[in-house]
């Protein structure tokens, strides 16, 4: 095989396991209910420490 055809093969299988990866997050995200979701947000909101400056709401 020449070096371009082993590059392209290479780049090839690259483009097919980031798919996998994306495809896996996905599934993952898409696993969570709207309620898990917002109890999830709430929770690390929670624990974030409250913003120091000058703005006041």
């Amino acid at each position: 095989m020449r070096w371009w055809k082993a590059l392209g093969l290479a780049g090839l299988v690259g483009v097919a396991a980031t798919g996998a990866v994306m495809a896996r997050q996905e599934r993952r995200r898409r696993a969570y209910t709207p309620d898990e979701i917002r109890e999830r947000l709430h929770a690390r909101l929670a624990a974030t420490p409250p913003a120091s400056g000058g703005e006041t709401d």
